[in-house]
């Protein structure tokens, strides 16, 4: 793993993006497709890209088992809060730069050894930030500028192996980092509801995804459920993310899966625990990428080698159970 100190691993210049959103079509137009035409034609060799969701919560694993299949490589990374999606993207060697806030654990299930080891071979340039700093960076590019002035990281190793550079505030002559503007080539984002124009909403933690949205150069929305836009028209508190930013929808019925999708089903701790073990070794973990990415046709045979809808069924009584007792405790 080689450290770039003050490294930008995407273009900052806000009057380009402006101009690519200014000319992106805002017509309400079909954008449904399958799974594998979206990665096909939308995620290109060397690409950015940036995932939606948060560590194992609402991630669009249908999407990421897709470009590994497909064999994308030379891809940059935003390990914004990216634990599984790392883990998934690491197996398929997918990238080779990355941006890192959060990446490679698995929180409290611990470290995969494997994607460990990739991370920390030559295999992989980064660049250190904050999960706040990288949160910003997208700020600052859904607000058309090349940067934003935070605090975080000032007098810290992360900020000094990050590419922040200090400023002065012209008011208060206090010091600051300003940290650039952060535009993806593609974001891929897995949602409750979309309908099939890509007015999108999200249940419970958004994180960074809006703005991650709206400053991104393409979207890829995978959906639990495509619903009719009267659900947005009727409420457009529940439009999440507008039409206008997606380029892609997909119906993706546990699209999260292994991960957690809130108030939908719980995350598959024995499946990703087992995935873990695998990686203790070579053999091992080729075997099981084997067996659960390139040896599936699509993500139906995936969820199906994993118990199916039998499975499912459990993790939705489980998520339903934990929300709750939650409730409960709450009002005790």
């Amino acid at each position: 793993m080689r450290r770039e100190e003050r490294k930008i691993f995407t273009e900052v210049d806000p009057d380009a993006m402006r101009d690519l959103f200014r000319r992106k079509s805002k017509k309400l137009e079909n954008k449904l497709m399958s799974v594998k035409n979206a990665v096909n034609s939308m995620i290109h060799d060397g690409d950015y890209i940036a995932i939606g969701g948060f560590g194992s919560i609402r991630i669009p694993t249908a999407a990421l088992h897709e470009i590994v299949r497909q064999g994308k490589k030379n891809l940059g990374l935003s390990g914004h809060t990216s634990t599984h999606d790392c883990q998934i993207l690491a197996a398929g060697r997918c990238f080779n730069r990355c941006d890192i806030a959060y990446v490679i654990g698995l929180e409290a299930m611990g470290i995969p050894k494997m994607t460990r080891k990739y991370f920390e071979s030559d295999a992989v340039e980064y660049t250190e930030w904050t999960n706040a700093s990288m949160s910003w960076r997208l700020k600052a590019a859904a607000m058309g500028l090349s940067f934003l002035p935070v605090r975080t990281m000032l007098g810290t190793d992360t900020g000094r192996f990050s590419a922040a550079m200090e400023i002065k505030c012209p008011f208060t002559g206090r010091k600051y980092y300003a940290v650039p503007a952060l535009c993806p080539d593609v974001a891929v984002i897995h949602v409750h509801e979309a309908d099939i124009y890509g007015n999108s909403h999200i249940n419970g933690i958004i994180v960074s995804d809006v703005d991650l949205a709206k400053a991104s150069k393409r979207v890829i929305i995978t959906a639990e459920r495509l619903v009719d836009t009267d659900f947005f028209r009727n409420n457009p508190a529940n439009t999440t993310i507008p039409f206008y930013l997606v380029d892609a929808v997909i119906e993706v019925p546990y699209g999260s899966y292994p991960g957690n999708m809130a108030y939908e089903y719980y995350l598959d701790v024995k499946h990703l625990s087992d995935w873990l073990d695998a990686e203790k070794d070579e053999k091992s973990y080729k075997a099981f990428i084997n067996k659960y990415i390139y040896g599936c046709r699509d993500f139906n045979e995936y969820l199906n080698l994993n118990g199916g809808l039998e499975k499912m069924k459990r993790l939705r009584d489980l998520e339903y159970l934990i929300k709750t007792d939650k409730e409960e405790t709450r009002n005790a």
